[in-house]
């Protein structure tokens, strides 16, 4: 692949036949090589940030005249735009800003390659590209010279996403195929799953997902700003892979009625899910589950250059009530009785991304939890994280973004009481079930890899020095409850208000009093 661009007319200025722009070289080819973008666009040069790449510009008759004339390249992203003036010079790009360079042996009568290095902080977007040749006299005329795309860049040490590893980017950037785990610890299952960001198309839709997004829509300028940052990425595009609260991809359906749409089952190809997204002009594609709302998100955060695995957490908790404990009800007779809704899947899957958290610190860098399954709002959105899986391990439940939510999911204690006439006939406490066990695909193989103490120390801590409650959804801190919704006839309550949707406080036990002090400590 290495396209040629005819040049547009000129757009404006001074009236020079001698230098007039004919055709833009993108050295796609070298290029998508060089930056690890080959095969992402047909229809678009893909670069990464921070990294030089070259195009080479043929004139009609002659290059401008260095004695009275001068290039300079502005890039457009929204309504900001960057002035690069072009130097002949042989010296290295400087990462932290814009700069363009022509080497002394570039130059040729008709023709020029200048190198263009993007700072390593710019947006993920589409960028456009002009050329001016402007005098001395502050005249000047003004090409088209077309668009490219940038990209995160893992390969780059001074990128937040850079992993250092060559095994590693191969499997968590490039490669476009995977296996996810389901059923139980028991009885595992493997499901092949397409990422296919190397599809046509696939990329187009990826970049349309980010102009579509609320916060596009909300402040255009500001979202492009802040798309340099991964943290507010993923969390974009977590909250756009599923179409709860706005223009997203995938809708999700738990009921087993799927006859207006696809099974959650029949899905294996990313490129499918996204192909008919995009071409249905942002309608949410029916339907999905957990694995489909990772997978998709995985693939669009490897197009984008986040480093990006899919995990599955067997035995995973639902904590409800924030309150760390999936708390159960049966009668005497083993009848499960109405409590709060927490609940503990079988298995549920979301994507880890690899990147820096300069907004907690380097002691929180690495794999981050982002889960697109909308189960409840952060922020007042359906999205969940990215949570540093070493917070969720050192139960750190301050840090944001969703700890809390995303330990309980994996540490959370089962509370099992035998209700008999309203009081508590036999108390069981469950530490062992939840989370039992943690994995992903195994580098350049098919096996599963246990990520299970990567999440969960091998004892938890005792109530004393238990301090670092907190990170409820969204990051903000709630007050403390211990009420919890009922239905039906009231038990274990000191006082009853109304009849339906009475909140009924328990009666504290020496146990409860203990999970207060181990969870709720200030």
């Amino acid at each position: 692949m290495d396209f040629m661009q005819q040049s547009t007319q000129k757009i404006n200025g001074f009236n020079n036949s001698h230098c007039q722009l004919k055709i833009v070289n993108y050295e796609a080819e070298e290029n998508s090589i060089s930056h690890e973008t080959h095969g992402l666009s047909k229809k678009h040069l893909v670069v990464r940030r921070g990294k030089p790449f070259k195009l080479t510009l043929w004139f009609h008759w002659r290059l401008w005249n260095p004695h009275t004339e001068y290039p300079v390249l502005e890039v457009f992203l929204g309504n900001h735009s960057d002035r690069i003036i072009v130097q002949i010079s042989d010296e290295e790009h400087d990462p932290q800003g814009w700069s363009a360079k022509i080497y002394p042996g570039d130059i040729h009568s008709k023709s020029v390659t200048i190198h263009i290095c993007s700072p390593v902080n710019s947006p993920v977007a589409q960028y456009y590209l002009f050329l001016h040749i402007e005098t001395m006299h502050r005249s000047r005329s003004t090409f088209e010279v077309g668009t490219f795309v940038l990209l995160c860049n893992p390969w780059l040490k001074e990128d937040p996403v850079y992993m250092p590893l060559k095994a590693q980017r191969e499997e968590y950037i490039k490669s476009d195929c995977g296996i996810l785990f389901t059923g139980t610890p028991q009885n595992i299952n493997e499901r092949p799953w397409m990422f296919g960001q190397y599809e046509p198309g696939v990329l187009e839709a990826c970049m349309k997902l980010l102009q579509v997004s609320r916060w596009h829509f909300k402040n255009k300028e500001k979202d492009y700003i802040r798309r340099a940052d991964p943290v507010y990425l993923s969390r974009v595009i977590c909250a756009m892979v599923n179409c709860d609260d706005d223009l997203g991809i995938l809708m999700g359906n738990w009921s087993g009625d799927y006859k207006d749409g696809v099974s959650p089952a029949e899905w294996s190809s990313s490129a499918d899910i996204l192909h008919q997204w995009a071409l249905s002009n942002c309608k949410p594609v029916r339907y999905g589950q957990c694995w489909v709302f990772a997978s998709v998100l995985c693939t669009v955060m490897r197009v984008l250059g986040v480093p990006s695995r899919v995990v599955t957490v067997f035995n995973a908790a639902h904590d409800a009530n924030s309150n760390l404990i999936i708390e159960e009800y049966f009668s005497s007779s083993g009848e499960k009785l109405p409590g709060p809704k927490d609940s503990t899947w079988n298995f549920h899957v979301w994507v880890e991304c690899w990147m820096r958290r300069p907004d907690l610190g380097s002691a929180f860098d690495g794999w981050q939890v982002v889960d697109a399954t909308p189960q409840e709002k952060s922020g007042g959105i359906y999205c969940c994280g990215p949570c540093p899986v070493v917070a969720i391990h050192q139960r750190f439940l301050r840090a944001s973004f969703d700890t809390q939510f995303i330990y309980a999911a994996v540490d959370a204690d089962v509370v099992r009481l035998i209700i008999h006439n309203g009081r508590v006939m036999k108390r069981t406490v469950d530490t062992e079930t939840v989370g039992r066990l943690i994995c992903t695909k195994s580098i350049g193989s098919d096996l599963l890899e246990n990520l299970t103490q990567d999440y969960k120390c091998k004892t938890k801590p005792q109530a004393a020095g238990y301090g670092r409650y907190s990170g409820w959804r969204g990051g903000q801190d709630r007050p403390m409850s211990r009420d919890v919704r009922m239905s039906g006839t009231p038990f274990l309550s000191s006082s009853v208000g109304h009849q339906e949707g009475t909140f009924f406080t328990f009666i504290v036990s020496e146990f409860d009093k203990w999970k207060l002090q181990k969870y709720h400590k200030p």
